[in-house]
């Protein structure tokens, strides 16, 4: 679920299903590109974005998701890459709240915000190592630019999650912030910038993602990602993964034979 307050000037959208950890299905996904559509309809002046309950987004929901007929490319390159370049050409600044796990398409959302505040125990990362599945939502350009290609196949081989610390020290998010004090200082930027020169604001946004799409080629390696993480579904260790995380139990992979390829 996902709700739209608008006030000041500034639009407030919450992941609203603490229960699933703000996981988020097909559905999920059209509710939050209307919100978005909607914020920007009243010509708001910032955007926070944050996630109810334990966390702020652990990713795609696949509770009830069968690995061996999952449209992966569909979700990712049909539903997912369209709200994050959405996301990131909304006409006002944009901030997000980071707490709990931020994984997955999670990490995604966070990717396509203009200013990302995190909570210190936030947990950040590719918890793919698990699922027979890799990084996807631009996570593999960001992770490169930021951490180098040593860190982050280290981080995609152990599945080890960073700090909210941690993953701001990297240079990957803006400010980490105790826990306790993370939503209302990012309710405090947005408020600031709401006061601001939107305009000044917005070509600053559109330089800066001018150097970002250069220096990342950020869509063309999501792109890319997608095709890559729909290849992976044809695999033993995808379907291996799913269910083991479905019956929440450790995977037992067997190095990934693809369908039509067993003696």
């Amino acid at each position: 679920m996902i709700t739209l307050t608008v006030a000041d000037d500034i639009a407030e959208i919450t992941l609203d299903a603490p229960e699933r950890l703000n996981a988020l299905g097909p559905d999920d996904i059209d509710q939050l590109s209307e919100a978005y559509a909607e914020a920007e309809q009243q010509r708001v002046r910032a955007l926070l974005l944050r996630g109810e309950g334990r966390a702020f987004c652990a990713g795609r929901d696949i509770s009830g998701v069968d690995p061996r007929s999952d449209d992966v490319l569909g979700y990712l390159d049909g539903l997912v890459q369209p709200l994050l370049e959405r996301m990131s050409r909304f006409p006002a600044p944009t901030f997000a709240v980071a707490h709990g796990a931020c994984l997955g398409v999670g990490l995604g959302l966070l990717i396509a915000s203009d200013v990302v505040y995190v909570a210190e125990t936030a947990k950040i990362g590719s918890p793919f190592a698990n699922l027979g599945a890799t990084l996807d939502s631009g996570g593999h350009a960001l992770f490169f630019e930021r951490l180098g290609a040593h860190r982050t196949l280290d981080l995609i081989y152990t599945g080890r999650l960073m700090s909210g610390v941690e993953a701001v020290a990297a240079g990957l998010f803006s400010q980490s912030l105790p826990d306790s004090e993370v939503l209302q200082s990012t309710r405090a930027a947005a408020a600031s910038a709401a006061r601001g020169a939107t305009e000044a604001y917005l070509a600053s946004k559109a330089l800066v993602a001018e150097l970002r799409d250069e220096r990342l080629g950020l869509w063309g390696s999501m792109s890319h990602e997608n095709r890559v993480q729909a290849a992976l579904c044809d695999t033993d260790d995808y379907r291996e993964g799913f269910a083991a995380f479905q019956q929440k139990r450790r995977p037992q992979f067997t190095g990934g034979s693809r369908r039509g390829t067993h003696a």
